[in-house]
Parts: structure tokens; C-alpha cells; sequence
């Protein structure tokens, strides 16, 4: 056999593929060809339009409180002392201080926005007799003395009035007129004292067909407008008694609350629960004590100002 040469390895060194590599790039090879494209557009920015805002609510101006405008007659302040009423500008009394207690719930409960007509006040008794004018015209008096409060108040005996009496005031048109005839303005019926804050509007002309003429649809707008714009207004209706005229049962579904006068050793229970369900269309109503001088408590109100009785 012939002897097989051997062949030369190759110098030591890079290889062709190796040198080829570095003289040319294969990597553009394998990747996308991407043309030069001129550069996007910046965006253009502008600025936001500025919000619209809804325009502030223009605060309603409070409508002016509706004054009555009815001559103002003088109270003989002597009269109201021999009755054994509140007197204005005098010192503190007892029957001042206990109707002072009594107002302040009345008042509570007229300020209360969840009680409707809580600013109308019926006071009523069972019989005749019980103090239910008496009552009706202290807590009046009483009332009117607050500074930032108005008090009418409503004769609403139709058969026997005597709020104007028992005040001296004259007489003239009052609610029963405004009732019957349209075309009378109650307004114009009600009469002005010189206690400020203090009005009386008469039970005007009697009629047959009182408790008719309450129960119709006109009442209701009639004592609307005795406290139309004036938020501050409180209206005492002095009733007939429950158990001796029907008016009484109606008015009280006109008002908020209802004072019931209860005399001391003259009013039984049984007629006590009479009126009270014969006033069941209001519903708060009140118990008054009157005509006692006994107190379990120990009341005496008034001594702490030097007042005895």
C-alpha cells in the first residue's frame, strides 16, 4: 500500500465563515428592511374649553310679612286687672309665670314644621263656665309680650262672643261675615290694639248655619290668609263649649293643637272623654287645669319676683 500522505492542517486562525462575518453584516439578513419615513407630526395640542358652570341660585328675597292695617283701639288696662287678667307692662304675677309655662309648649309645638297649622290654637272646654275665654285671652296676652311672635286673636263663639268684651274692644264684621260673603277681605275685619303684637278679629254677624259655613271649602282659605307671609303669627280661636255647640268639632280640623280647659272640681271625667272624642280630628291636644290653687308639686309661681298672693 502505497503510504498516504498526510495533509497539512491549516494555519491556526479564523475561519472564512468567521472572517466573511466580519467584513459583512449577516444580521441584515434576518431582520426587516425598514424604509426611513419622516417624522410623525407632533400632535397639536389646544387647551380644554373651560367648564361651564350652572349659574349660583339667586337667594329668593323673603316676600314682606303682610301687616294688618285695621285701626288700632286702646285696652283699658285697668278693666284687664279687675277681670283678673295678664296685664301688659306690669310686674310678674303668679298667673303671668303659669301662663308663661303653659305658652312655651304652645309655642314649641307652632315652631315644629313636622305638625300642620301647628300655629293655629283651639281653646275649648266641655261646658260653659270652665275658663275657656279667660285662658284663651292670657295665653293672648301672654303670647303677645314674646318679641319676635304676633298673636291674633279669634272669636269663634258664634252664639256668645265675649273676647271683645272682656278686652272693651267695639264691635263690627268678623270671621262669620268673611265666611258667608265672599267679597268681605277678613283682613279688613280685624281689629288692632295698642298691645304690640296683639290683634282680635270678632266673630262677626250670628247666623243659623254656623258649623255650615265652617265646614265648607272657603274656610280654609280664609284662615289661610290670617297668617299668609307671616311665618311668626300664632292664631287663638276662642271656641264654643265641645258639649253645648257643634262648631267646636269642626274647628278642630282646621288647627294644629287644642287647649282643653278643664275645671277643678267641676269637670267629670265622662264629659272630659266626650270633648276630647268629639275634638279627635286635631291631634295634640292639651289639658288645662284651671280654677285651683293647689299644687302636690309645691308650685308657686311668681314668689321668686316678691309676688303673694
Amino acid at each position: 500500500m502505497t503510504e498516504q500522505s498526510k495533509i497539512p492542517l491549516p494555519a491556526s486562525g479564523p475561519s472564512l465563515i468567521e472572517r466573511a462575518s466580519g467584513t459583512f453584516d449577516f444580521r441584515t439578513l434576518t431582520r426587516p428592511v425598514v424604509p426611513d419615513l419622516p417624522p410623525a407630526p407632533m400632535p397639536k395640542v389646544t387647551a380644554a374649553p373651560a367648564p361651564v358652570m350652572a349659574p349660583e341660585p339667586v337667594a329668593k328675597a323673603a316676600p314682606p310679612v303682610r301687616q294688618f292695617t285695621g285701626e288700632r283701639h286702646p285696652i283699658d288696662r285697668s278693666h284687664l286687672r279687675e277681670q283678673c287678667l295678664i296685664e301688659p307692662e306690669s310686674g310678674v304675677t303668679g298667673l303671668l309665670e303659669e301662663f308663661r309655662i303653659v305658652k312655651r309648649q304652645l309655642l314649641r309645638t307652632a315652631a315644629d314644621e313636622r305638625v300642620k297649622h301647628g300655629e293655629r290654637i283651639l281653646v275649648a272646654s266641655a261646658h260653659p263656665g270652665e275658663g275657656k275665654t279667660f285662658c284663651a285671652v292670657n295665653l293672648a296676652l301672654s303670647m303677645a309680650a314674646e318679641k319676635d311672635t304676633e298673636v291674633l286673636l279669634v272669636d269663634a263663639d258664634f252664639a256668645k262672643p265675649s273676647v271683645l268684651s272682656t278686652l272693651g274692644l267695639p264691635g263690627g264684621k268678623g270671621l262669620m261675615d268673611a265666611l258667608a260673603d265672599p267679597a268681605i277681605a277678613v283682613e279688613d275685619c280685624i281689629l288692632g290694639t295698642d298691645i304690640a303684637g296683639l290683634y282680635v278679629l270678632p266673630a262677626g254677624n250670628a247666623t243659623g248655619s254656623d258649623t255650615e259655613y265652617l265646614a265648607s271649602a272657603r274656610t280654609e282659605e280664609v284662615l289661610a290668609r290670617l297668617t299668609a307671609d307671616a311665618p311668626n303669627r300664632v292664631v287663638i280661636f276662642d271656641s264654643p263649649p265641645v258639649l253645648a255647640a257643634s262648631p267646636a268639632s269642626v274647628l278642630a280640623n282646621h288647627v294644629g293643637q287644642t287647649v282643653m280647659v278643664v275645671r277643678a272640681d267641676m269637670t267629670g271625667e265622662a264629659a272630659l272623654r266626650d270633648a276630647v272624642g268629639l275634638l279627635s280630628a286635631c291631634e295634640d291636644i292639651k289639658l288645662l287645669l284651671n280654677g285651683t290653687r293647689f299644687s302636690t308639686t309645691g308650685r308657686r309661681f311668681g314668689t321668686y319676683y316678691g309676688y303673694k298672693e
